[in-house]
């Protein structure tokens, strides 16, 4: 059910109709609070729309019927807003990205839903929100959903490899010793080649029995979990090799990392005003730090952390096999930079190059 609530007076609505209005959305699982706010700052509208196709529709007609909508701020585009969002980027509005509210506000001033869009309108409005969404809608987003799966899967396996050995720990001695001295994955073949014997037996056979079965139950889940990864690295490395090839040619960079970098930048890379952006996003960017007479820059711990591991992974790879690293890194040694200073000047170099692989500079 669509609900609306207009200005007071039909002069003011007069006065406000027609002009450039901004949108604002608190976005939930199965309804959005909306409000439009005009360009001067005055509320036109609020309303609340259901989270489907058609409620979408109805939210953007009914917003485009109280002013000229070019621009919304969205809480939650990469959960709850995900489907608003992709279709307001296809309907040609600009989408922000909006940060929760201040804790200490939402404390003083409770935390309605009108109050929370009209928020989210003020934040573009002002300029605050200057995050552009991410489109969602295109070889990234198919990237993010299959590495989504690999590091659940990845994650099981984990933990049914650390399961198996713990079972192993406290099995019976003559089993223990028949399985002792393998490697992970021979392990992993061998118990997933149990035999069942007598599962009737009493007593201590009865425990081993249950041993040898949990054992094999445990390696062939891990089977089953390696082809599951395996199968999603193939997919991930066909996408990376389609749609950004020129990501595998520089030392360091393979399938992997490359994944984690795309989904930092999104389908839209043009959101990012240049490569100081994408670096500030990475966690990279050297934030500046004094107290008293002592200026320096310190290292920033913000940012996506997965594409800061990311360029972590590079740059030690690129210290292991690259000559023109080590070389920079013998030169800055010599200076007297220290190694965590050299390693966050490389992961912001590799940043840098990054960008310009993906979007390249008009130049």
């Amino acid at each position: 059910m669509t609900t609306a609530c207009t200005p007071s007076t039909a002069r003011t609505r007069r006065r406000r109709l027609g002009g450039e209005a901004v949108l604002g959305v608190d976005t939930h699982w199965d309804v959005h609070a909306v409000a439009v706010v005009s360009s001067l700052g005055e509320m036109i509208g609020t309303g609340s729309f259901p989270a489907t196709a058609m409620g979408y529709r109805e939210l953007l007609t009914w917003a485009r019927g109280l002013g000229t909508v070019r621009r919304a701020g969205l809480e939650g585009t990469g959960s709850y807003g995900a489907g608003l969002c992709r279709y307001l980027l296809a309907q040609q509005v600009e989408v922000f990205e909006v940060n929760r509210p201040d804790r200490s506000e939402r404390r003083r001033r409770g935390k309605p839903d009108a109050a929370d869009a009209q928020n989210a309108a003020r934040a573009v409005l002002s300029g605050r929100a200057r995050a552009r969404a991410k489109a969602g809608d295109g070889p990234v987003q198919i990237a993010r959903m299959f590495k989504l799966a690999k590091d659940s899967a990845v994650k099981a396996r984990t933990q049914a490899i650390n399961q198996l050995k713990a079972v192993l720990v406290t099995a019976d001695p003559v089993l223990r010793e028949e399985l002792a001295g393998l490697n992970t994955p021979a392990l992993i073949r061998t118990c997933a080649r149990l035999a069942d014997n007598d599962e009737d037996g009493g007593g201590g056979d009865a425990v081993l029995q249950a041993t040898r079965i949990t054992l094999r139950l445990l390696a062939r889940r891990v089977e089953q979990l390696t082809g599951q990864i395996q199968d999603l690295e193939r997919h991930l490395a066909r996408l990376v090799e389609r749609h950004a090839p020129q990501l595998l040619a520089p030392v360091g960079i393979g399938p992997d990392t490359a994944v984690t970098l795309l989904i930092t930048m999104g389908d839209n890379p043009e959101r990012l005003g240049g490569e100081a952006s994408f670096a500030a996003l990475c966690g990279v960017s050297p934030v500046e730090h004094s107290s008293g007479s002592r200026h320096y820059r310190r290292l920033n711990r913000g940012g996506d952390r997965q594409a800061n591991a990311a360029l972590h992974r590079i740059v030690q790879t690129r210290l292991r096999f690259d000559p023109r690293t080590r070389d920079y890194y013998e030169r800055r040694t010599k200076e007297g930079k220290t190694r965590r200073e050299i390693v966050r000047c490389l992961k912001r170099y590799v940043a840098r190059e990054v960008f310009n692989l993906v979007r390249p500079s008009p130049s």
